[in-house]
């Protein structure tokens, strides 16, 4: 019995170490950590003498205590809906479950249009491993292709949503080139496709638009994301937000 109980209590004094080293507590990461308010302090307000940021109210779907694989937090899907609000063209990489293309759907304008990306379960083959990535990349981000009824499918607001197909590395962007207000990045997590899904977005995001990455977790958990974020800040003035896994860029203004 005290044997196994040692063996339960290491297990978690590890996870935790492990936590506090993806935390930052570590060694530092390379990102700059900002509050949400840097995101549009015109919708994220925070209160001077509480400290908390004000929430402002959307249309939800609250994932609660369910582990889903590659869905958002409940505060990063709202950081997402609540952006939605001013946003009129938006794109995502990666559909998985649908839910953020229904919540940009819900809380956009009555004119806005959501395109959102995915592999076709029956087009697997098409998925392209890119020379140093990593196996586990490519398997988690096959799981997430299985859906091909969404959260959206069948609401009052599916008619907002475009449903897009294919390999993320076959898709000709230049349709979208400079004129989307809100991009998410929430693809496969292998360092290929998470620089080829980036460099596309960074040509479709429109002056003063916001691409934003998921899953930016640290070099123990999806670290091709973390690695080719880190590089990308070398070149780009890319903030880590408090709290979430979510990396942010706001377009220049031209």
């Amino acid at each position: 019995m005290l044997s196994a109980a040692l063996k339960v209590v290491t297990r978690h004094y590890s996870r935790l170490r492990l936590a506090r080293r993806e935390e930052g507590r570590g060694k530092p990461w390379l990102l700059s950590r900002v509050p949400v308010e840097r995101l549009d302090n015109s919708v994220f307000t925070r209160d001077p003498v509480l400290g908390y940021t004000h929430a402002t109210e959307v249309g939800f779907i609250c994932l609660g205590p369910l582990s889903v694989v590659g869905v958002t937090s409940d505060y990063e899907a709202w950081i997402l809906a609540v952006l939605a609000k001013k946003a009129l063209t938006m794109f995502e990489f990666g559909t998985c479950t649908g839910r953020t293309a229904y919540l940009w759907a819900r809380n956009s304008p009555s004119n806005a249009r959501i395109y959102t990306l995915t592999l076709d379960p029956a087009h697997a083959n098409e998925y392209q491993r890119g020379e140093g990535d990593a196996s586990n990349d490519e398997a988690d981000a096959l799981k997430e292709t299985f859906v091909q009824k969404y959260l959206y499918t069948g609401t009052d607001v599916e008619s907002k949503i475009e449903q897009l197909y294919g390999d993320s590395k076959r898709f000709d962007e230049s349709r979208f080139s400079g004129s989307c207000d809100l991009i998410f990045v929430d693809g496969s997590h292998a360092h290929s496709y998470v620089r080829s899904d980036s460099d596309k977005a960074l040509r479709m995001v429109k002056p003063g638009g916001i691409i934003l990455w998921h899953d930016y977790r640290g070099p123990h958990r999806s670290s091709g994301v973390f690695e080719t974020l880190n590089d990308m800040g070398k070149q780009l003035p890319l903030v880590h937000i408090e709290g979430t896994s979510l990396v942010a860029y706001r377009a220049p203004m031209r």
